[in-house]
Protein backbone atom coordinates (compact mmCIF):
# COMPACT_ATOMS: atom_id res chain seq x y z
CA UNK A 1 0.00 0.00 0.00
CA UNK A 2 2.67 1.89 -0.90
CA UNK A 3 0.75 5.26 -1.86
CA UNK A 4 3.23 8.04 -0.93
CA UNK A 5 5.25 10.47 -2.16
CA UNK A 6 8.78 12.28 -1.77
CA UNK A 7 8.06 15.66 -0.19
CA UNK A 8 9.44 19.33 -0.03
CA UNK A 9 10.71 20.08 3.44
CA UNK A 10 9.90 23.59 4.21
CA UNK A 11 9.83 24.20 8.08
CA UNK A 12 11.64 23.07 10.79
CA UNK A 13 9.89 22.09 14.23
CA UNK A 14 11.29 23.81 17.99
CA UNK A 15 13.26 21.69 19.65
CA UNK A 16 11.61 22.50 23.02
CA UNK A 17 8.00 21.90 21.54
CA UNK A 18 5.56 19.14 22.47
CA UNK A 19 5.76 16.39 19.96
CA UNK A 20 4.40 13.19 18.75
CA UNK A 21 6.74 10.13 19.40
CA UNK A 22 9.90 12.96 18.72
CA UNK A 23 8.24 14.57 16.08
CA UNK A 24 6.66 17.65 15.34
CA UNK A 25 2.70 17.82 16.69
CA UNK A 26 1.63 18.01 13.19
CA UNK A 27 2.48 14.65 12.10
CA UNK A 28 -0.39 13.75 14.67
CA UNK A 29 -2.86 15.30 12.21
CA UNK A 30 -1.48 14.08 9.15
CA UNK A 31 -1.23 10.89 10.80
CA UNK A 32 -4.38 10.76 11.70
CA UNK A 33 -6.07 12.52 8.47
CA UNK A 34 -4.79 9.89 6.41
CA UNK A 35 -5.32 6.93 8.87
CA UNK A 36 -8.83 7.85 8.56
CA UNK A 37 -8.95 8.68 4.91
CA UNK A 38 -7.28 5.52 4.00
CA UNK A 39 -9.78 3.84 5.78
CA UNK A 40 -12.99 5.22 4.32
CA UNK A 41 -11.60 4.48 0.72
CA UNK A 42 -10.55 0.82 1.66
CA UNK A 43 -13.13 0.29 3.66
CA UNK A 44 -15.62 1.13 0.33
CA UNK A 45 -13.42 -0.50 -2.09
CA UNK A 46 -13.80 -3.74 0.10
CA UNK A 47 -17.79 -3.67 -0.99
CA UNK A 48 -17.68 -1.90 -4.33
CA UNK A 49 -17.42 -4.99 -6.49
CA UNK A 50 -20.06 -6.85 -4.73
CA UNK A 51 -22.18 -3.83 -4.40
CA UNK A 52 -21.86 -3.36 -7.95
CA UNK A 53 -22.89 -7.33 -9.37
CA UNK A 54 -25.30 -8.04 -6.59
CA UNK A 55 -28.76 -8.93 -7.50
CA UNK A 56 -31.55 -5.21 -7.02
CA UNK A 57 -33.45 -7.88 -4.74
CA UNK A 58 -30.19 -7.70 -2.58
CA UNK A 59 -28.91 -3.83 -2.61
CA UNK A 60 -26.39 -4.29 -5.35
CA UNK A 61 -26.95 -2.73 -9.16
CA UNK A 62 -27.00 -5.55 -10.99
CA UNK A 63 -23.84 -5.33 -13.43
CA UNK A 64 -22.95 -8.40 -15.24
CA UNK A 65 -19.50 -9.56 -13.67
CA UNK A 66 -16.84 -8.83 -16.03
CA UNK A 67 -18.82 -5.32 -15.74
CA UNK A 68 -18.03 -5.07 -12.58
CA UNK A 69 -14.96 -6.27 -12.39
CA UNK A 70 -13.70 -4.09 -15.23
CA UNK A 71 -15.67 -0.74 -13.48
CA UNK A 72 -13.42 -1.00 -9.79
CA UNK A 73 -10.25 -1.28 -12.24
CA UNK A 74 -11.00 1.49 -14.60
CA UNK A 75 -12.04 3.30 -10.89
CA UNK A 76 -8.36 3.13 -9.27
CA UNK A 77 -7.20 3.93 -13.15
CA UNK A 78 -9.12 7.25 -12.32
CA UNK A 79 -7.88 7.42 -9.29
CA UNK A 80 -4.19 7.46 -9.68
CA UNK A 81 -4.64 9.80 -12.89
CA UNK A 82 -6.62 12.00 -10.97
CA UNK A 83 -3.54 12.29 -8.19
CA UNK A 84 -1.70 13.49 -10.99
CA UNK A 85 -4.05 16.59 -11.89
CA UNK A 86 -4.44 17.10 -7.88
CA UNK A 87 -0.81 17.41 -7.56
CA UNK A 88 -0.44 19.94 -10.08
CA UNK A 89 -2.96 22.01 -8.86
CA UNK A 90 -1.23 22.03 -5.41
CA UNK A 91 1.80 22.65 -6.95
CA UNK A 92 0.48 25.76 -9.15
CA UNK A 93 -3.16 27.07 -8.16
CA UNK A 94 -3.94 26.27 -4.80
CA UNK A 95 -1.22 24.54 -2.53
CA UNK A 96 -1.32 21.15 -0.25
CA UNK A 97 -2.83 22.49 2.19
CA UNK A 98 -5.91 23.55 0.65
CA UNK A 99 -5.79 20.46 -1.95
CA UNK A 100 -6.03 18.15 0.96
CA UNK A 101 -9.23 19.79 2.40
CA UNK A 102 -10.88 20.36 -0.85
CA UNK A 103 -10.43 16.69 -1.81
CA UNK A 104 -11.07 15.68 1.60
CA UNK A 105 -14.63 17.42 1.59
CA UNK A 106 -15.51 16.06 -1.64
CA UNK A 107 -14.05 12.15 -0.72
CA UNK A 108 -16.47 12.74 2.24
CA UNK A 109 -19.37 14.15 -0.09
CA UNK A 110 -19.28 11.39 -2.63
CA UNK A 111 -19.61 8.73 0.42
CA UNK A 112 -22.57 10.16 1.56
CA UNK A 113 -24.15 9.98 -2.10
CA UNK A 114 -23.09 6.26 -2.21
CA UNK A 115 -25.31 5.85 1.08
CA UNK A 116 -28.34 6.60 -1.17
CA UNK A 117 -29.97 3.91 -3.17
CA UNK A 118 -30.19 5.16 -7.28
CA UNK A 119 -27.55 3.90 -10.08
CA UNK A 120 -27.51 8.02 -10.21
CA UNK A 121 -26.68 8.65 -6.57
CA UNK A 122 -24.17 5.74 -6.59
CA UNK A 123 -22.12 6.98 -9.91
CA UNK A 124 -21.74 10.34 -8.70
CA UNK A 125 -20.50 9.31 -5.37
CA UNK A 126 -18.05 6.91 -6.95
CA UNK A 127 -16.70 9.72 -9.12
CA UNK A 128 -16.79 11.90 -6.07
CA UNK A 129 -14.82 9.46 -3.87
CA UNK A 130 -12.13 9.42 -7.18
CA UNK A 131 -11.72 13.05 -7.69
CA UNK A 132 -11.63 13.68 -3.98
CA UNK A 133 -8.57 11.10 -3.77
CA UNK A 134 -6.90 12.74 -6.77
CA UNK A 135 -6.39 16.11 -4.48
CA UNK A 136 -5.77 14.64 -1.22
CA UNK A 137 -3.67 11.38 -2.02
CA UNK A 138 -0.69 13.33 -3.39
CA UNK A 139 -0.63 15.96 -0.94
CA UNK A 140 -1.22 15.00 2.41
CA UNK A 141 2.20 12.93 2.22
CA UNK A 142 3.89 15.59 0.85
CA UNK A 143 3.13 17.70 3.57
CA UNK A 144 4.89 15.39 5.67
CA UNK A 145 8.37 16.36 4.60
CA UNK A 146 6.87 19.96 4.92
CA UNK A 147 7.32 19.86 8.69
CA UNK A 148 11.23 19.21 8.34
CA UNK A 149 13.90 20.95 7.81
CA UNK A 150 15.72 19.62 4.73
CA UNK A 151 18.83 18.70 6.85
CA UNK A 152 16.22 16.92 9.80
CA UNK A 153 17.24 13.56 10.47
CA UNK A 154 14.00 12.16 11.56
CA UNK A 155 12.70 13.15 8.16
CA UNK A 156 12.58 9.29 6.98
CA UNK A 157 11.30 7.88 10.53
CA UNK A 158 8.31 10.41 9.92
CA UNK A 159 7.30 8.82 6.78
CA UNK A 160 7.54 5.10 8.54
CA UNK A 161 5.18 6.22 11.56
CA UNK A 162 3.29 8.00 8.33
CA UNK A 163 3.09 4.91 6.35
CA UNK A 164 1.84 2.77 10.02
CA UNK A 165 -1.12 5.10 10.02
CA UNK A 166 -1.71 4.09 6.40
CA UNK A 167 -1.72 0.20 6.97
CA UNK A 168 -3.54 1.27 10.11
CA UNK A 169 -6.59 2.50 8.40
CA UNK A 170 -6.59 -0.55 5.43
CA UNK A 171 -5.86 -2.61 7.76
CA UNK A 172 -9.04 -2.40 9.92
CA UNK A 173 -11.53 -0.94 7.06
CA UNK A 174 -12.30 -4.15 5.56
CA UNK A 175 -13.35 -5.81 9.00
CA UNK A 176 -16.08 -3.29 10.42
CA UNK A 177 -17.56 -1.86 6.75
CA UNK A 178 -17.72 -6.20 6.01
CA UNK A 179 -19.45 -6.60 9.33
CA UNK A 180 -21.81 -3.41 8.94
CA UNK A 181 -22.51 -4.94 5.35
CA UNK A 182 -23.40 -7.94 6.31
CA UNK A 183 -25.58 -6.93 9.17
CA UNK A 184 -27.40 -3.73 7.19
CA UNK A 185 -26.60 -3.64 3.73
CA UNK A 186 -24.62 -2.32 1.45
CA UNK A 187 -25.59 1.33 2.09
CA UNK A 188 -24.95 1.27 5.61
CA UNK A 189 -21.48 -0.28 4.78
CA UNK A 190 -20.82 2.85 2.83
CA UNK A 191 -21.57 4.79 5.90
CA UNK A 192 -19.23 3.35 8.03
CA UNK A 193 -16.60 4.83 5.11
CA UNK A 194 -18.07 8.45 5.01
CA UNK A 195 -18.10 8.43 9.12
CA UNK A 196 -14.49 7.50 8.59
CA UNK A 197 -13.78 10.04 6.02
CA UNK A 198 -15.53 12.88 8.36
CA UNK A 199 -13.63 11.84 11.38
CA UNK A 200 -10.45 12.22 8.91
CA UNK A 201 -11.90 16.08 8.53
CA UNK A 202 -12.52 16.71 11.94
CA UNK A 203 -8.59 15.41 12.66
CA UNK A 204 -7.48 17.96 9.71
CA UNK A 205 -9.30 21.14 10.86
CA UNK A 206 -8.65 20.79 14.60
CA UNK A 207 -5.08 19.64 14.22
CA UNK A 208 -4.37 22.62 11.73
CA UNK A 209 -2.69 24.63 13.80
CA UNK A 210 -0.28 22.54 14.72
CA UNK A 211 0.47 22.09 10.82
CA UNK A 212 2.41 25.46 11.21
CA UNK A 213 2.70 26.54 7.60
CA UNK A 214 2.94 23.52 6.15
CA UNK A 215 1.46 23.26 2.81
CA UNK A 216 0.04 27.22 2.76
CA UNK A 217 2.67 28.25 -0.17
CA UNK A 218 1.96 27.30 -3.80
CA UNK A 219 5.59 26.32 -4.76
CA UNK A 220 5.03 27.61 -8.68
CA UNK A 221 2.28 29.46 -8.99
CA UNK A 222 1.16 30.09 -12.75
CA UNK A 223 2.49 33.46 -13.60
CA UNK A 224 0.80 35.89 -16.29
CA UNK A 225 3.48 35.07 -19.08
CA UNK A 226 2.37 31.04 -18.95
CA UNK A 227 -1.24 31.78 -18.79
CA UNK A 228 -1.73 31.34 -22.61
CA UNK A 229 -0.02 28.47 -22.93
CA UNK A 230 -1.43 26.32 -19.90
CA UNK A 231 -4.91 27.45 -21.15
CA UNK A 232 -3.50 25.56 -24.68
CA UNK A 233 -2.54 22.80 -22.77
CA UNK A 234 -6.15 22.80 -20.84
CA UNK A 235 -8.09 22.47 -24.22
CA UNK A 236 -5.72 19.67 -25.81
CA UNK A 237 -5.81 17.31 -22.21
CA UNK A 238 -9.79 18.26 -22.52
CA UNK A 239 -9.90 17.10 -25.98
CA UNK A 240 -7.59 13.81 -25.62
CA UNK A 241 -10.11 12.87 -22.96
CA UNK A 242 -13.13 13.52 -25.39
CA UNK A 243 -11.06 11.46 -28.26
CA UNK A 244 -10.72 8.60 -25.90
CA UNK A 245 -14.28 8.67 -24.86
CA UNK A 246 -15.24 8.92 -28.57
CA UNK A 247 -13.13 6.32 -29.35
CA UNK A 248 -14.87 4.05 -26.29
CA UNK A 249 -17.87 4.89 -27.63
CA UNK A 250 -17.42 3.73 -31.28
CA UNK A 251 -15.69 0.34 -30.19
CA UNK A 252 -18.64 -0.22 -28.06
CA UNK A 253 -21.26 1.00 -30.46
CA UNK A 254 -22.62 3.51 -28.21
CA UNK A 255 -22.17 5.31 -24.97
CA UNK A 256 -22.17 2.95 -21.83
CA UNK A 257 -20.55 1.80 -18.52
CA UNK A 258 -18.50 -0.40 -21.27
CA UNK A 259 -17.40 2.81 -23.71
CA UNK A 260 -16.09 4.68 -20.10
CA UNK A 261 -14.15 2.02 -19.34
CA UNK A 262 -12.62 1.63 -22.75
CA UNK A 263 -12.31 5.18 -23.16
CA UNK A 264 -10.37 5.43 -19.44
CA UNK A 265 -8.38 2.19 -20.55
CA UNK A 266 -7.11 4.76 -24.19
CA UNK A 267 -6.29 7.36 -21.44
CA UNK A 268 -4.46 5.42 -19.31
CA UNK A 269 -2.14 3.51 -22.24
CA UNK A 270 -1.46 6.91 -23.68
CA UNK A 271 -0.30 8.67 -21.33
CA UNK A 272 3.24 6.98 -20.35
CA UNK A 273 3.86 6.56 -23.84
CA UNK A 274 3.35 10.75 -24.07
CA UNK A 275 5.50 11.90 -21.37
CA UNK A 276 8.18 9.67 -21.56
CA UNK A 277 8.54 10.38 -25.03
CA UNK A 278 7.92 13.79 -23.91
CA UNK A 279 10.95 13.07 -21.26
CA UNK A 280 12.97 11.97 -23.68
CA UNK A 281 12.92 14.68 -26.16
CA UNK A 282 12.33 17.28 -24.15
CA UNK A 283 15.41 20.19 -25.12
CA UNK A 284 15.36 20.47 -21.43
CA UNK A 285 16.89 17.08 -20.70
CA UNK A 286 20.65 17.08 -20.85
CA UNK A 287 22.33 14.57 -23.38
CA UNK A 288 23.64 12.56 -20.23
CA UNK A 289 19.67 12.27 -19.06
CA UNK A 290 18.59 10.26 -21.77
CA UNK A 291 20.24 7.29 -20.98
CA UNK A 292 18.30 7.19 -17.74
CA UNK A 293 15.33 7.56 -19.69
CA UNK A 294 15.60 4.94 -21.49
CA UNK A 295 16.44 2.53 -18.63
CA UNK A 296 13.67 3.52 -17.18
CA UNK A 297 11.20 2.78 -19.74
CA UNK A 298 11.99 -1.34 -18.93
CA UNK A 299 11.52 -0.39 -15.38
CA UNK A 300 8.10 1.23 -15.93
CA UNK A 301 7.17 -1.98 -18.04
CA UNK A 302 7.39 -4.03 -15.07
CA UNK A 303 5.73 -2.08 -12.74
CA UNK A 304 2.91 -1.69 -14.70
CA UNK A 305 2.32 -5.77 -14.95
CA UNK A 306 2.96 -6.00 -11.10
CA UNK A 307 0.21 -3.14 -10.62
CA UNK A 308 -1.86 -5.29 -12.84
CA UNK A 309 -1.66 -8.14 -10.62
CA UNK A 310 -1.32 -6.39 -7.24
CA UNK A 311 -4.61 -4.51 -7.69
CA UNK A 312 -6.75 -6.90 -8.49
CA UNK A 313 -7.47 -7.48 -4.64
CA UNK A 314 -10.18 -5.15 -5.09
CA UNK A 315 -11.89 -7.11 -8.25
CA UNK A 316 -11.11 -10.98 -9.09
CA UNK A 317 -9.64 -12.03 -6.18
CA UNK A 318 -12.80 -10.41 -4.48
CA UNK A 319 -14.49 -12.38 -6.41
CA UNK A 320 -12.71 -15.51 -5.75
CA UNK A 321 -13.38 -14.80 -1.87
CA UNK A 322 -17.04 -14.53 -2.07
CA UNK A 323 -17.78 -17.49 -4.69
CA UNK A 324 -14.87 -19.98 -4.38
CA UNK A 325 -13.11 -19.64 -1.11
CA UNK A 326 -14.15 -21.05 2.62
CA UNK A 327 -14.51 -18.83 4.81
CA UNK A 328 -13.56 -20.69 7.60
CA UNK A 329 -10.46 -19.13 8.67
CA UNK A 330 -8.58 -20.61 12.41
CA UNK A 331 -11.82 -21.87 13.07
CA UNK A 332 -13.90 -18.42 12.69
CA UNK A 333 -16.83 -17.85 9.76
CA UNK A 334 -14.71 -14.81 8.11
CA UNK A 335 -16.45 -12.13 5.31
CA UNK A 336 -14.88 -11.91 2.06
CA UNK A 337 -14.07 -8.52 2.79
CA UNK A 338 -11.55 -10.11 5.08
CA UNK A 339 -8.94 -10.86 2.76
CA UNK A 340 -7.98 -7.38 1.78
CA UNK A 341 -7.04 -7.28 5.46
CA UNK A 342 -4.10 -9.62 4.68
CA UNK A 343 -1.74 -7.10 3.02
CA UNK A 344 -1.63 -3.99 5.03
CA UNK A 345 -1.06 -6.73 7.83
CA UNK A 346 1.76 -8.65 6.22
CA UNK A 347 3.18 -5.20 5.36
CA UNK A 348 3.33 -4.04 8.81
CA UNK A 349 4.74 -7.52 9.94
CA UNK A 350 7.42 -7.68 6.64
CA UNK A 351 8.12 -4.32 6.33
CA UNK A 352 10.94 -4.39 9.08
CA UNK A 353 12.20 -7.44 7.78
CA UNK A 354 12.81 -6.01 4.71
CA UNK A 355 14.33 -2.92 5.77
CA UNK A 356 16.79 -5.00 7.74
CA UNK A 357 17.65 -7.03 5.08
CA UNK A 358 18.72 -3.71 2.74
CA UNK A 359 20.55 -2.70 5.47
CA UNK A 360 22.46 -5.68 5.81
CA UNK A 361 23.10 -6.33 1.93
CA UNK A 362 23.94 -2.33 1.35
CA UNK A 363 20.62 -2.00 -0.52
CA UNK A 364 22.19 -4.75 -3.28
CA UNK A 365 20.94 -6.45 -5.61
CA UNK A 366 20.59 -3.63 -8.32
CA UNK A 367 17.28 -1.94 -8.50
CA UNK A 368 16.10 -3.72 -11.95
CA UNK A 369 16.80 -6.93 -10.25
CA UNK A 370 14.67 -6.25 -7.37
CA UNK A 371 12.13 -5.09 -9.84
CA UNK A 372 12.94 -8.70 -11.39
CA UNK A 373 12.01 -10.53 -7.84
CA UNK A 374 9.07 -8.59 -7.01
CA UNK A 375 7.13 -8.90 -10.91
CA UNK A 376 8.43 -12.76 -9.69
CA UNK A 377 6.17 -13.06 -6.56
CA UNK A 378 2.97 -11.00 -8.30
CA UNK A 379 3.60 -14.06 -10.98
CA UNK A 380 3.56 -16.67 -8.88
CA UNK A 381 0.95 -15.55 -6.20
CA UNK A 382 -1.14 -16.02 -9.45
CA UNK A 383 0.36 -19.35 -10.06
CA UNK A 384 -0.35 -20.76 -6.76
CA UNK A 385 -4.18 -19.83 -6.99
CA UNK A 386 -4.19 -21.65 -10.36
CA UNK A 387 -2.34 -24.53 -8.75
CA UNK A 388 -4.74 -24.64 -5.85
CA UNK A 389 -8.14 -24.38 -8.03
CA UNK A 390 -6.88 -27.39 -9.76
CA UNK A 391 -6.13 -29.67 -6.28
CA UNK A 392 -9.36 -28.43 -5.15
CA UNK A 393 -11.28 -29.59 -8.51
CA UNK A 394 -14.38 -27.91 -8.01
CA UNK A 395 -14.47 -27.38 -3.98
CA UNK A 396 -14.25 -24.23 -2.28
CA UNK A 397 -10.22 -23.31 -1.42
CA UNK A 398 -9.59 -23.07 2.04
CA UNK A 399 -9.19 -19.75 3.34
CA UNK A 400 -5.99 -19.85 4.08
CA UNK A 401 -4.36 -20.86 0.23
CA UNK A 402 -6.00 -17.25 -0.77
CA UNK A 403 -4.37 -15.47 2.13
CA UNK A 404 -1.58 -16.92 0.92
CA UNK A 405 -1.75 -14.91 -2.43
CA UNK A 406 -1.92 -11.59 -0.52
CA UNK A 407 1.08 -12.27 1.47
CA UNK A 408 3.13 -13.35 -1.34
CA UNK A 409 2.47 -10.61 -3.23
CA UNK A 410 3.33 -8.27 -0.32
CA UNK A 411 6.81 -9.94 -0.60
CA UNK A 412 6.79 -8.29 -4.36
CA UNK A 413 5.58 -5.07 -3.00
CA UNK A 414 8.03 -4.90 -0.59
CA UNK A 415 10.61 -5.95 -3.62
CA UNK A 416 9.19 -3.75 -6.61
CA UNK A 417 7.15 -0.42 -4.60
CA UNK A 418 9.71 1.77 -2.72
CA UNK A 419 12.12 1.00 -4.60
CA UNK A 420 10.28 1.84 -7.63
CA UNK A 421 9.44 5.32 -5.99
CA UNK A 422 13.44 5.77 -5.28
CA UNK A 423 14.29 4.72 -8.82
CA UNK A 424 11.69 6.94 -10.78
CA UNK A 425 12.90 10.01 -8.66
CA UNK A 426 16.37 9.70 -9.30
CA UNK A 427 16.63 8.83 -12.95
CA UNK A 428 13.78 11.16 -13.51
CA UNK A 429 15.76 14.33 -15.40
CA UNK A 430 15.95 17.43 -13.34
CA UNK A 431 13.62 19.32 -15.65
CA UNK A 432 10.89 16.44 -14.69
CA UNK A 433 12.10 15.94 -10.90
CA UNK A 434 9.28 17.42 -9.68
CA UNK A 435 6.90 15.44 -11.30
CA UNK A 436 8.54 12.15 -11.19
CA UNK A 437 6.02 11.19 -9.10
CA UNK A 438 2.71 11.69 -11.65
CA UNK A 439 5.03 9.45 -14.30
CA UNK A 440 5.22 6.60 -11.32
CA UNK A 441 1.43 6.93 -10.81
CA UNK A 442 1.24 6.22 -14.57
CA UNK A 443 2.07 2.80 -13.91
CA UNK A 444 -0.85 1.55 -11.65
CA UNK A 445 -3.29 3.76 -14.08
CA UNK A 446 -2.08 1.43 -16.47
CA UNK A 447 -2.06 -1.78 -14.94
CA UNK A 448 -4.93 -1.13 -13.91
CA UNK A 449 -6.28 -0.31 -17.40
CA UNK A 450 -5.17 -3.51 -18.40
CA UNK A 451 -7.35 -5.40 -16.03
CA UNK A 452 -10.34 -3.85 -17.36
CA UNK A 453 -9.61 -4.92 -20.59
CA UNK A 454 -8.79 -8.67 -19.72
CA UNK A 455 -11.52 -9.42 -17.39
CA UNK A 456 -13.65 -8.67 -20.52
CA UNK A 457 -11.75 -10.11 -23.17
CA UNK A 458 -11.33 -13.34 -20.71
CA UNK A 459 -15.15 -13.46 -20.14
CA UNK A 460 -16.31 -16.81 -19.47
CA UNK A 461 -12.61 -18.48 -19.15
CA UNK A 462 -12.02 -20.58 -16.37
CA UNK A 463 -10.25 -19.75 -12.91
CA UNK A 464 -7.28 -22.04 -13.29
CA UNK A 465 -6.61 -20.47 -17.16
CA UNK A 466 -7.18 -16.17 -16.12
CA UNK A 467 -4.75 -16.95 -13.06
CA UNK A 468 -2.72 -19.32 -14.72
CA UNK A 469 -1.76 -17.50 -18.03
CA UNK A 470 -1.89 -14.13 -16.26
CA UNK A 471 0.64 -15.33 -13.74
CA UNK A 472 3.12 -17.05 -16.58
CA UNK A 473 3.10 -13.54 -18.76
CA UNK A 474 4.00 -12.10 -15.58
CA UNK A 475 6.75 -14.51 -14.63
CA UNK A 476 7.81 -13.58 -18.62
CA UNK A 477 8.24 -10.61 -18.38
CA UNK A 478 10.36 -10.55 -14.86
CA UNK A 479 12.62 -13.27 -16.84
CA UNK A 480 12.56 -10.83 -20.11
CA UNK A 481 13.64 -8.18 -17.36
CA UNK A 482 16.01 -10.37 -15.79
CA UNK A 483 17.94 -10.31 -19.41
CA UNK A 484 17.61 -6.58 -20.00
CA UNK A 485 18.85 -6.04 -16.07
CA UNK A 486 22.80 -5.44 -17.10
CA UNK A 487 21.86 -3.38 -20.23
CA UNK A 488 19.91 -1.52 -17.82
CA UNK A 489 22.54 -1.18 -15.22
CA UNK A 490 24.97 0.29 -17.84
CA UNK A 491 22.72 2.69 -18.90
CA UNK A 492 22.37 4.23 -15.53
CA UNK A 493 26.21 3.72 -15.07
CA UNK A 494 27.22 5.76 -18.45
CA UNK A 495 24.51 8.09 -17.55
CA UNK A 496 26.99 9.07 -14.41
CA UNK A 497 29.72 8.82 -16.08
CA UNK A 498 28.51 11.93 -18.60
CA UNK A 499 27.15 13.85 -15.77
CA UNK A 500 30.57 13.29 -13.99
CA UNK A 501 32.28 14.69 -17.05
CA UNK A 502 30.12 17.71 -17.72
CA UNK A 503 31.14 19.12 -14.04
CA UNK A 504 34.61 19.61 -14.87
CA UNK A 505 36.06 15.96 -14.23
CA UNK A 506 34.73 16.02 -10.68
CA UNK A 507 34.03 12.41 -8.95
CA UNK A 508 30.64 11.49 -8.72
CA UNK A 509 29.01 8.93 -6.45
CA UNK A 510 28.07 5.90 -8.34
CA UNK A 511 24.35 5.26 -8.93
CA UNK A 512 22.36 3.90 -5.94
CA UNK A 513 20.21 2.43 -8.66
Amino acid sequence: MTDDRPARGTTGAEPDEPTFFGHPRGLMTLFTTEMWERFSYYGMRAILLYYLTDTAANGGLGLDDATGLAFVSIYGTSVYLLTIVGGWLADRVIGARRAVLYGGVIIAAGHVLLTIPGVGFSMSGIAFVALGTGLLKPNVSSMVGDLYARDDDRRNAAFTIFYMGINIGSLTAPFLVGWVREWGGYHAGFSVAAIGMAIALVFYVAGGKLLRDAGKDVPNPITRDEAPGLVRGGLLLLLAVAVAMLLGTWAGGGWSIDAFIDGMSYLAFAAPIFYLTLMYRSPKVEDYERPRVLAYVPLFVAATFFWMIFEQAATTLSEFAKDSTDLTFLGTEVNPEFFQSVNPASIIILAPLFAWIWKKTKDQPPTAYKFVIGLTFAGLSFLWLAGVIVVMDGADAPAWTLAMVYVIQTLGELCLSPVGLAATTLLAPKAFRNQAMALWFLAPAAGQAITAQLVQATEGASQVAYFGWTGLVAVGVAVVLLFLSPWITRHIRHADALEAKRSDGGDEAPSAV
